[in-house]
């Protein structure tokens, strides 16, 4: 479980700050907590520069207080270790602490994520503060699990960072003459001689800007630092878990992560941590399916395990460029969408809304007003009462997902960093066309990875899959082989690990399994497509268009027009007892919608219930004990007849199949199966 074995209920919290605060707020702010039915928060999370205020010195006299009052208030307790911004008197005294932006431009103190990953100073100082609040808190029973730094990210390119990352180099390739051709630095004269004429590639060096992107000219080196920068991070993550774990060695240990954030594998941080947790904060355009794909991702990221929702907004944002607030209902459909997704806990950011800085505009649990009678207060209420009586009904409770789609950092990182075809392919635009036609029809889907099996589903899709990595071809050849339906797209199969063409031929190493031979690939501009007709309708074909030839696939579909009319568009292959299925352009939504219906109904997979436009449903299973989310995402109610005998688990209701229910508007329910499986 998230938050360990011994939690029997759904945590209920967030980031409270009382050091911002005179202490006569304190005691009111735990009558309000109580109030709306908080049960933990997370402490500590900005305290650096409070703890140690010079080189020698820490001050632990205000946490000491603060966790003697929720201790004494019965409030569970995630402490964080603080070292998301280090003090203003150690970038004085330890400049290497500070980051370099990737122009060359060394930053002063200020802001947050200012500390470089590879500063000595930074590695020496924030374990060490970890280890201490460590040693200080550890017979605190109520810390049930521990939260390092705060939302990792940024990059750095000082002179520490050049010279680890040449170290990283020459224990990753041990030869300059196998980095020079993982590399390919015979083109343009690049061939490097000594591990030190190595330089960071940014605007100084290898990048450049083309219409407002940017790009590389050497793939290979930008590729390698993405991963590289990734890692110190992980490693500085790693440091103070270690120090944690050598006083409190039971307790779980995580960092909020943030959803598609691309400069960091998450999949490889979750490796390292006890259990995900993560930042949701949607933008107001963002639709149901694009939030519910980042639950799914990150519950996918730890072998398909529940996390922890350790941020959300109550109310309002306040960095973007119009911070609407979130509608009556809507704070609450959020948070059931997250739990019907695989979240164990809900949390805000933040408890007491502060008064300056840039976050006083930010929503919170107490606003600046200071009352319990407000909107949001009630429905915060309202939600902690409801989540208090489910108590662990659905608590470690898994998705049964038998479609997948498959994700991967270093494929985004490549395919957004080449120079070419063309500047409008997205690799989330791809992922999102496949998981959204799942999504309207209630069809679980996983979110998985390279250390993921495929075994366990019936449909694997990897979309845009530029990129296969050592072992992607022989998990989708025996995928297939074995009876599996395998879908990917235009402008795969096309490079290895190190972005170096795969010769031969696209899509390369799974040309065979897809039965097809990609001659050329058509970039067309904005406003300009091909098509094609698929069962009797024409679609548009936008984007890239990949000219292929057949060998063994049939078409499905061909292009309607130009040079290439009548080459095929789609195509599908017969490999052992699966299939393999390319297409081999972009489209719209209605193609994805029917294409999707197609193969779901070839699989035998149906959704988890026939409900209206707009009613998002979702399932997981505890103890073979199936528990069905209803939500609403509309504003007007809707009615659903229900296919099974149901309890209602917020109210107690019994329905009977066939019984007719009207959910409310942005409202939910909370169904448990009454007869084992309904399907």
């Amino acid at each position: 479980m998230a938050y360990g074995k011994n939690v029997k209920e759904i945590l209920y919290g967030g980031d409270y700050n009382p050091e911002q605060w005179p202490r006569k707020t304190w005691e009111e702010d735990m009558r309000l907590m109580k109030k709306a039915h908080i049960n933990i928060v997370t402490l500590n999370t900005f305290s650096w520069a409070a703890l140690q205020p010079s080189e020698d010195r820490y001050c632990f006299d205000t946490l000491d207080s603060i966790m003697e009052l929720v201790r004494k208030n019965g409030l569970k307790v995630c402490m964080a270790t603080s070292t998301g911004a280090h003090p203003a008197w150690m970038a004085k005294r330890h400049p290497d602490i500070l980051r370099t932006d990737r122009s060359g431009m060394k930053r002063k103190f200020g802001g947050r994520h200012n500390s470089c990953p590879n500063s000595p100073s930074y590695r020496k100082y924030a374990p060490k503060l970890a280890g201490m609040l460590a040693k200080r808190y550890k017979n605190y029973e109520n810390i049930i699990a521990w939260h390092v730094s705060n939302e990792f990210g940024g990059e750095c390119y000082c002179e520490n960072c050049e010279q680890a990352f040449r170290r990283w180099l020459k224990k990753r390739f041990r030869t300059l003459e196998e980095m020079n051709r993982a590399f390919y630095t015979s083109f343009w004269g690049h061939t490097f001689y000594d591990w030190d004429e190595v330089v960071l590639p940014n605007f100084q060096s290898e990048h450049f800007l083309a219409d407002g992107e940017e790009r590389t000219m050497f793939q290979g080196i930008t590729l390698e630092y993405r991963r590289f920068m990734s890692e110190s991070m992980l490693e500085c993550f790693r440091l103070e878990y270690q120090e944690i774990k050598k006083e409190m060695p039971d307790i779980p240990v995580t960092t909020n992560l943030m959803g598609f954030y691309k400069p960091l594998d998450y999949q490889k941080w979750a490796q390292d941590m006890d259990f995900v947790s993560w930042d949701s904060y949607p933008a107001p355009k963002d639709s149901p399916a694009e939030t519910a794909l980042q639950h799914d991702l990150m519950r996918g990221i730890k072998k398909q395990q529940s996390f922890v929702l350790m941020e959300q907004t109550p109310s309002v944002t306040n960095w973007q460029p119009y911070n609407r607030l979130k509608r009556p209902g809507e704070m609450r459909l959020l948070s059931y969408q997250a739990m019907a997704h695989g979240a164990d806990a809900i949390q805000f950011f933040q408890i007491r809304r502060t008064i300056g800085a840039c976050e006083k505009f930010h929503g919170a649990v107490i606003d600046h007003a200071g009352r319990d009678d407000t909107r949001v207060f009630r429905e915060l209420e309202q939600l902690g009462s409801e989540l208090g009586r489910l108590g662990d009904v659905f608590l470690e409770g898994r998705t049964p997902a038998k479609t997948a789609i498959f994700f991967d950092w270093d494929n985004w990182w490549a395919l957004e960093y080449s120079a070419g075809p063309s500047i409008r392919m997205k690799y989330l635009d791809a992922i999102k066309d496949y998981y959204m036609a799942a999504f309207e029809v209630n069809i679980p889907v996983d979110i998985i990875g390279m250390a993921d099996e495929f075994d366990p589903y019936k449909i694997v899709v990897a979309p845009l899959l530029y990129m296969t990595k050592p072992g992607v071809e022989e998990k989708i050849r025996k995928f297939v082989e074995g009876g599996g339906i395998f879908i990917t797209t235009y402008f795969s199969g096309i490079v290895d690990e190190h972005d170096l063409v795969v010769q031969g031929g696209y899509p390369g190493r799974l040309r065979d399994i897809l039965g097809i031979w990609v001659e050329e690939n058509d970039a067309l501009p904005k406003g300009e497509e091909n098509s094609f007709v698929y069962k009797g309708n024409l679609y548009p074909a936008e984007i890239l268009c990949d000219l292929m030839h057949l060998e063994g696939a049939q078409a499905l579909s061909v292009y309607e027009k130009d040079f290439y009319q009548g080459m095929p568009a789609i195509t599908k292959n017969q490999t052992g007892r699966g299939w393999a299925y390319y297409v081999g352009t972009r489209s719209n939504h209605e193609f994805y919608q029917k294409f999707m219906a197609d193969i779901f109904t070839e699989a035998g997979i149906v959704g988890t219930m026939i409900v209206p436009r707009g009613v998002e449903t979702a399932v997981r299973v505890k103890n073979d004990k199936e528990i069905f989310f209803l939500l609403n995402h509309n504003r007007e109610s809707r009615q659903i007849v229900l296919d099974c005998d149901y309890k209602d688990l917020l109210n107690g209701n019994e329905y009977r199949a066939g019984d007719r229910i009207e959910i409310e508007g942005k409202g939910i329910f909370i169904l448990s199966s009454q007869t084992g499986k309904c399907k």
